[in-house]
């Protein structure tokens, strides 16, 4: 075995049952998982892509695995990943995410989801594929991601995705479709807090907070505590003003767990050149306190990173969006290969490049390669 090669690599495969019969097997599922992803991290979008990496790198493949067989087949890998199971492989992930993921203090996870536009196959009757996310702002991982048939469904995944996750002493946040009186309430008995974006799916909750701040902001908040802080972005041509306002007095807002504070923020633009000028106001409910308006902005903001940071480097670098995988599991779980591929280049902070780039570079160097596959043991 060569010295520079991932000599616990046979530990990447714990917890996963081969699908496969045992007189059909003449390719290792720990060979097929590490050329997999190792071929992911790459640049491969596609079995064939795999195969093609795989057969060109392997004399070196073969310093640290048994290949009796030579390269899998393109037909190999999605075979073994369409008949995989996607509750196993989201255990594994969630296993070797859990070991990126040092956190010193509390967290901030957003969580959102994400159609694979390119999912749907009409020959098999088989629905679009929404996956449901959990992002760890702190330290820039997805900590875990179910898939549900269509975006309405969002509302019984996200409790789901919640168990399996750790998420004592954490924030959560969730836009207006995981705003529900049982989810906030799992979210505290596990021991969490949250904020929640409030629009019209909640029309009464809505209209009472937006009668709330509209009356404050008349009578300029006589009467009523709160906490307010601004910031102000200049850049692109535009300059962006952004008010936080949040209050503690809620007595009649009781029928939600744990809440503490209601928040509006406002959002104010100005294009430099036109002189465009546009305003739009957002509503949250939090179990945080409304004592630290500065933190609640960040909390609100920084819930943006799991579209900033995560969907749009999905689409941008791994180009998910034209995926056109659809076989069996394939697809779902292909997804989270993306993920655990992007949640090892984001672990590796010496080189101080983008995502695009640190792949690049794993293609071309087999050190940073090993060096980004050995984050994970």
């Amino acid at each position: 075995m060569d010295a520079n090669t991932p000599s616990d690599s046979l530990r990447l495969t714990d917890g996963l049952t081969d699908p496969r019969i045992n007189r059909t097997k003449q390719h290792s599922l720990e060979s097929i998982m590490l050329i997999t992803l190792m071929a992911v991290i790459c640049g491969a979008e596609s079995w064939t892509q795999i195969e093609l990496f795989g057969e060109s790198k392997r004399k070196w493949f073969k310093t640290f695995l048994s290949l009796p067989n030579g390269i899998p087949s393109h037909d190999t890998f999605g075979r073994v990943f369409s008949l995989l199971d996607p509750q196993e492989l989201e255990n594994w992930f969630g296993k070797w995410t859990r070991h990126l993921n040092h956190v010193s203090g509390s967290q901030l996870i957003a969580i959102d989801g994400k159609t694979l536009r390119q999912s749907f196959d009409k020959a098999s009757k088989k629905a679009v594929i929404h996956m449901i996310s959990a992002w760890s702002e702190t330290n820039h991982l997805v900590l875990g991601q179910l898939t549900t048939d269509a975006k309405s469904n969002e509302i019984t995944a996200i409790p789901q995705l919640l168990r399996l996750l750790d998420i004592r002493d954490a924030t959560i946040t969730i836009d207006a479709m995981g705003c529900q009186k049982a989810i906030a309430q799992q979210i505290v008995s596990q021991g969490g807090d949250y904020v929640l974006q409030v629009k019209d799916n909640h029309r009464t909750l809505h209209d009472d907070i937006k009668l709330l701040f509209d009356e404050a902001f008349e009578h300029d908040f006589e009467d009523m505590a709160y906490a307010y802080h601004q910031t102000v972005e200049k850049g692109h041509g535009r300059i962006q003003t952004r008010q936080c306002w949040s209050t503690w007095d809620i007595d009649y807002f009781h029928a939600w767990s744990g809440l503490r504070s209601v928040v509006c923020v406002q959002r104010t633009f100005e294009r430099v050149i036109t002189g465009e000028t546009g305003i739009e106001r957002r509503y949250f409910i939090s179990t945080l306190d409304g004592r630290d308006a500065a933190k609640m902005l960040g909390v609100v903001r920084g819930h943006w990173g799991i579209e900033n940071k995560l969907h749009w480097s999905l689409d941008v670098a791994y180009r998910e969006d034209q995926c056109r995988i659809r076989k069996g599991h394939g697809a779902e779980n292909f997804s989270r290969m993306r993920r655990f591929s992007q949640n090892l280049l984001k672990n590796e902070k010496t080189l101080k490049v983008g995502i695009q780039s640190k792949r690049l570079q794993c293609g071309w160097n087999h050190d940073y390669l090993l060096k980004i596959v050995k984050g994970m043991i």
